[in-house]
């Protein structure tokens, strides 16, 4: 069986779960073959086999932390040489889809971005993708090359399946062209411990009508109970009611969590093309005719600063 190279998302060793869905979709198509560059590959390794990694090719340097993703993408590669793969699957995370980009190009393939599917095919793997701001579903295929495919979190649900995951060192040589951008500086993000937007199984979003940036709690209160991300639409964002980097849309994050609430926003296709993929998507809207309406799974019209406290309350309830 064909080997499928998994480029391995992590923090310090820690596998985030996104690479965990890659994994999932891999065996699919192959048998998985972990890629992962840092620290910490040994403690890694346990969490890839127990998902159905065969092996981990394993490397370290201090480019990879020093530099942006060129040295990443000479890794890459050199784990592309050593395998011959039958496809290489990366997240669809900001730098995820600069590496794949990067490798397509040094090795003459062709790449397809924010997947949401994938299956096997008669001429190698269907990527399944929500295309022109989520209004189509299309199947695609890679025609030239090993396919490289980024693939959007949440797009599988993740799958134990154990194998050996049996590491192994990577030679890996950075070129002096790879060490163009040096990282000066890094500012650790501060924590809401709350889940990453874009890898949260449960989104609440406010959008305009929240109306300011003190309302927000609303929404808050109700992602708290609900132990999901908060997200909010560019007119809240563009109104300084809530930070850029929580904002949900084309020009913001894509998300596809298993339910999206959406709260006081209109539906844009701006912001349907960040959300549509979600599984269940629920909107509360006070405007019977507003636009997200014809997307929802479930509708409440109604005040959202009634309806929303009023649901807050239900699940904090039900919880016990």
């Amino acid at each position: 069986m064909a080997e499928v190279l998994v480029y391995v998302d992590h923090v310090d060793g820690a596998v985030r779960k996104p690479t965990l869905e890659l994994l999932t979709l891999a065996r699919r198509i192959g048998e998985p073959v972990a890629v992962h560059l840092g620290p910490h590959a040994d403690e890694a390794a346990k969490v890839l086999a127990e998902h159905g990694a065969v092996k981990v090719l394993a490397a370290d340097a201090p480019e990879f932390a020093e530099y942006l993703v060129a040295p990443k993408v000479d890794a890459l590669q050199a784990a592309y040489d050593a395998v011959s793969p039958a496809a290489v699957l990366l997240p669809s995370s900001a730098e995820g889809k600069e590496i794949g980009a990067r490798l397509a190009v040094r090795i003459g393939s062709g790449i397809i971005t924010d997947a949401v599917d994938l299956e096997a095919g008669d001429e190698g793997p269907v990527a399944t993708q929500s295309v022109f701001a989520a209004s189509y579903t299309t199947k695609s295929r890679v025609s030239k090359g090993t396919p490289v495919i980024t693939v959007k979190p949440n797009s599988a649900a993740p799958e134990a399946a154990p194998a050996a995951g049996t590491v192994e060192q990577l030679a890996v040589t950075v070129a002096d062209s790879s060490k163009g951008t040096k990282i000066v500086s890094r500012t650790p993000r501060e924590s809401t411990g709350r889940p990453d937007l874009t890898e949260a199984a449960i989104v609440v979003s406010g959008g305009r009508g929240v109306n300011g940036a003190e309302n927000f709690p609303v929404i808050e209160a109700l992602a708290d109970s609900l132990g999901a991300a908060v997200g909010a639409s560019r007119a809240a964002v563009d109104a300084g009611w809530y930070p850029h980097t929580n904002q949900v849309g084309q020009t913001g994050k894509s998300v596809s969590p298993q339910l999206y609430i959406a709260a006081g926003i209109s539906g844009a296709i701006q912001h349907r093309a960040g959300m549509q993929t979600s599984k269940t998507i629920v909107a509360i809207n006070k405007d019977e005719e507003a636009p997200i309406f014809d997307l929802v799974d479930y509708g409440v019209v109604g005040d959202l600063f009634e309806v929303v406290p009023a649901l807050t309350d239900e699940v904090k309830t039900r919880k016990g």
